[in-house]
């Protein structure tokens, strides 16, 4: 019993102990210099869109619920932040070569078609953030037009099919 009681007051003391080690907040301020905007059209039903589906995972600008202050559960959301961010960040999309911003464009419109983003996990609890079928339809038809300029502005560099660039 006294083993129990030892180990049910460690973990508690831990518990509390990694409440102190808190998450870097994905927040930026200010202008965001390399914005898909700054290089392609993103009109307004395709802006709102993004910030409700997209942007929590692929931006510089995170909305943080309440319960990221509780550890783990805070360490375990940026996890998921910093991967999206990896895999496509729409606040620093100008910055990447031609073929990269081809490859990504493509990929968001595969991800949509195949319902794999936003994740479950996300719209679990962010329920606004599931895509209708017009709001996908939006999206798939702008990144369409997203592939065309890119082949346009570098003719030869975005083929059909390119290598990965991550």
């Amino acid at each position: 019993m006294k083993i129990v009681k030892i180990s049910l007051i460690s973990l508690a003391a831990g518990l509390i102990i990694i409440q102190f080690f808190g998450i870097k907040k994905n927040q930026s301020s200010g202008v965001q210099t390399n914005h898909i905007s700054t290089q392609f059209a993103v009109p307004a039903d395709v802006e709102n869109i993004l910030k409700t589906s997209c942007y929590d995972c692929h931006s510089n600008n995170t909305i943080y619920p309440w319960y990221t202050s509780i550890q783990p559960v805070g360490w375990w959301l940026q996890g998921h932040v910093n991967e999206g961010k990896e895999e496509l960040n729409f606040d620093e999309f100008a910055q990447y070569k031609p073929r990269r911003q081809f490859k990504k464009i493509e990929e968001v419109e595969e991800m949509i078609n195949e319902g794999e983003m936003p994740l479950s996990s996300y719209t679990l609890i962010h329920s606004n953030a599931v895509l209708s079928s017009s709001q996908k339809e939006i999206l798939i038809n702008w990144t369409k037009l997203i592939r065309g300029e890119i082949k346009v502005k570098s003719p030869g560099s975005a083929p059909a099919e390119v290598e990965h660039e991550d």
